[in-house]
This record gives structure tokens, C-alpha cells and sequence, in this order.
């Protein structure tokens, strides 16, 4: 009964996380240390929940996803908008399948994510200040050259804690897109990649996983799913018309915070 509590916490963490740039992996190590939810199985369901946010984005998406696969010939918008994903999706997938062990071994730590949380807080507001002159408000409008370096950027995120969407939205500003512009983008590149992450999780601990497991993964879904949509849809509404501060300065101070409680030896 205690790990399904503790299942439906994580799996609102997870859907309030995902999309805003806070980093959901980060949140997720960070409430997992408070509740004490450690372990092969807690790094496993921690990546596996993102699947509910996935399919939030693509049902918030559906009829935009469908039509762009009634046009995949080649030429045809939809070819054209999957194939910029793909190429996106190609630079963190090379590196974080020759990463994942390491990454899972030595970097799942409050600690770790403490100083990725402020690292990339410092960098959320230098690049929205360098780079709020854009160029491109349209996401179908993205060149493919442009697509690629938004998903080098994208490889910051395999740090736990630097965050997934704030990664990619930021490589979208440096290339020429509105911050809005950069979220969609970000949202429809999460589809493969968070995908692929769920895929290589569930491999390496499926075959050991109980009832009571298959369970709290069941919840932590669900719940991660009905939040996700919710939250997608504000923060797009709220990227119309206000900056990406706010965002940061949480960061940093959630950073600051968890760096004196893993000094005190709160968490670790």
C-alpha cells in the first residue's frame, strides 16, 4: 500500500514536470530521496511513468499527429515534420545509449541534480536574454540544419536535472525560434525520445518486477498522464504572453536548497 502512495506522489510530480523546463528527472530523484524510494526499481519507474506524459502529448496533439501521418509521402508536410523530429531525436539517442549505464550508476543523485538545476537556471536566463529576437513562430517552419542542433542541445538533458524541455527550448532560441515555437517543438521531439528512454527502462527490469510493482507503475502512469495534459496546456497558454524567469529562479532556489539538505545529509 505505501509504494502505490507513493506511485500516485511520483506520478504527479512527474506529469507537473515533464513539459515545464524544472526537469521532471530531477524532481523525481529529488521527492523519490524524501520518500525513500531507491533502487533498481525506482530508477526503472522513474523513467517508465514519462510514458503516461507521452501519451498526454499526443493526445493534446491527435489531430494534428494524424493528419501528419495522412501526409508522409515524401514532400508532404508530415514527411517533412517527422523527419525533422527524427533528425533531432538521432544525436541523444547515439549518446545516451552509450551513456545510460554510466548516467544511471554515478549521476541519479540529489546532489547531481542540485547542480544541474542551478547550472541550467544560469543558463535559461542568459540565452533568454541573448536570444528573444526570433525569427521562426511556426514549428512546421523549423529547417532540418536547425532541427539537428536543437537535438544536440537536447543532449544536455541526458544530466539528470538539467531537464529535458528546458535543453531543447533554449537549443530552439539559439537557432531562431519564439519560446513558444521551441515548446511545441520540444513536445513533439519528447514523443521518440522519452519513447526510446521508457523502452531501454522496462527492458532491464521487467523481467524482475512483481505485482505489487506492475501496480505503483500503473498508477504513477495514470496519474502522470492526467496531469501532463493539464499542465501542457497552461504552460503553452503562458508562454503566449510571459518569459522563461520565473522558471529559472525556481531552479536555482530549489537547487540551493537541496544542496544544504544533502549537506546536512537530509537526502543524499
Amino acid at each position: 500500500m505505501i509504494l502505490l502512495v507513493k506511485a500516485f506522489i511520483l506520478g504527479i510530480v512527474e506529469g507537473l514536470t515533464e513539459f515545464l523546463p524544472v526537469s521532471s528527472t530531477g524532481h523525481l530523484i529529488i521527492v523519490g530521496d524524501l520518500l525513500n524510494f531507491k533502487g533498481a526499481y525506482a530508477t526503472m519507474f522513474e523513467v517508465a511513468i514519462q510514458l503516461g506524459a507521452i501519451l498526454a502529448i499526443v493526445y493534446y496533439y491527435r489531430e494534428k499527429i494524424w493528419d501528419s501521418l495522412k501526409n508522409l509521402a515524401p514532400n508532404k508536410w508530415g514527411f517533412r515534420l517527422w523527419f525533422k523530429i527524427v533528425v533531432a531525436f538521432i544525436p541523444s539517442a547515439i549518446l545516451g545509449l552509450l551513456l545510460n549505464d554510466y548516467i544511471d550508476k554515478h549521476l541519479f543523485s540529489s546532489f547531481t541534480v542540485s547542480i544541474a538545476l542551478i547550472i541550467g537556471a544560469i543558463m535559461m536566463l542568459i540565452v533568454e536574454n541573448a536570444f528573444s529576437n526570433y525569427k521562426i513562430d511556426d514549428m512546421d517552419k523549423v529547417s532540418t540544419k536547425k532541427s539537428f542542433w536543437i537535438g544536440v542541445a537536447q543532449c544536455m538533458s541526458l544530466f539528470p536535472g538539467m531537464s529535458r524541455s528546458a535543453s531543447t527550448i533554449m537549443g530552439g532560441m539559439m537557432v531562431g525560434l519564439s519560446v513558444k515555437a521551441a515548446a511545441e517543438f520540444s513536445f513533439f521531439l519528447a514523443i521518440p525520445t522519452m519513447l526510446g528512454a521508457t523502452v531501454v527502462s522496462l527492458h532491464k527490469g521487467i523481467a524482475s518486477m512483481t505485482a505489487l510493482e506492475w501496480e505503483a507503475l500503473a498508477v504513477g502512469f495514470i496519474m502522470s498522464f492526467i496531469v501532463a495534459l493539464i499542465v501542457v496546456d497552461k504552460f503553452l497558454s503562458y508562454l503566449k504572453s510571459h518569459p522563461l524567469r520565473p522558471f529559472a529562479y525556481y531552479r536555482l532556489i530549489v537547487g540551493i536548497i537541496m544542496i544544504g539538505l544533502v549537506l546536512t545529509k537530509i537526502v543524499k
